[in-house]
């Protein structure tokens, strides 16, 4: 997903990949969200799209993530989705519309972006991408080259990341 929490341009950039049925994200969105208090602006986190097969849902939902940037709230629909993984996974593809509405984007845009596949590249090549790095899990991080795996256990994970971040920043 193109959209990023900070301006375009940071000293850091951490790739978070993610599969938005994944109970395990929405547990790392804690992380993520501690790393943005931290750092403001001077980390710059990517979310990009690692739909695993097991959750039937996810490459709907990273289409629909797409469609939240295009309507200017990628991120804000990921954590809502992300919130909602065992429901998404109950009851499929009403829950993606269901958060769109209550986020207040075009509802009638989100349909038609799922059905004409408007995303289908850019979720793509994320998981190309993420296939060709040896993303197996998620969530995993990619923070100055660094493949950190999430996917088995994500004890250790964040301060990995900080001491990575704070060498990079000179902290």
């Amino acid at each position: 997903m193109s959209d990023s929490t900070t301006a375009p341009v940071s000293p850091v950039v951490l790739e978070a990949w993610f599969d938005l049925q994944c109970p395990d994200c929405f547990r790392a969105l804690d992380d993520v969200r501690a790393l943005r208090e931290k750092y403001g602006d001077r980390l710059d986190v990517q979310l990009r799209h690692f739909p695993l097969a097991k959750h039937k849902h996810a490459y709907a939902a990273a289409q629909a993530a797409e469609e939240a940037v295009e309507q200017g709230k990628g991120w804000p629909y990921a954590e809502a989705l992300l919130a909602r993984t065992a429901e998404l996974g109950e009851r499929g593809e009403p829950v993606l519309m269901e958060v769109a509405t209550e986020l207040g984007l075009d509802a009638e845009e989100f349909d038609t972006a799922l059905i004409d596949g408007r995303h289908l590249l850019t979720v793509d090549a994320d998981e190309a991408e993420g296939k060709a790095i040896k993303v197996t899990g998620t969530p995993t991080y990619v923070i100055d080259g660094e493949r950190l795996d999430g996917g088995q256990s994500q004890d250790g994970l964040r301060e990995r990341v900080e001491a990575i971040a704070d060498r990079l920043l000179g902290a």
